[in-house]
């Protein structure tokens, strides 16, 4: 069998949910709002397709830079890079403490 190169490829345990987070995701994760310069961790609902930043970035914390419809744009360091994501807010989570 040829190997997968989609966009989910090599995130069978990454993007798996418990058994008891399994099912939708609740309202309030997609109407939460962030505003600029707000601190954000990036985790990924599986459930949710659109709007999914790319797996690699997984439990990273970026900086909320601004919005874009209904997605926001995050700052995040790759490295040595810093790195533009977009993401819906089904996926960002806030930081308790900034």
């Amino acid at each position: 069998m040829p190997t997968s190169h989609g966009e989910r490829a090599c995130t069978r345990y990454k993007l798996k949910k418990t058994s008891r987070e399994r099912g939708i995701s609740p309202v309030s994760k997609a109407i939460q709002e962030f505003a600029e310069g707000q601190m954000v961790h990036v985790d990924i609902d599986p459930s949710v397709q659109k709007g999914m930043p790319n797996p690699k970035f997984q439990g990273k914390t970026g900086k909320v830079i601004k919005q874009r419809g209904r997605a926001y744009i995050l700052h995040v360091s790759d490295g040595n890079a810093t790195k533009e994501i977009i993401a819906l807010p089904q996926h960002l989570k806030p930081q308790k403490y900034n």
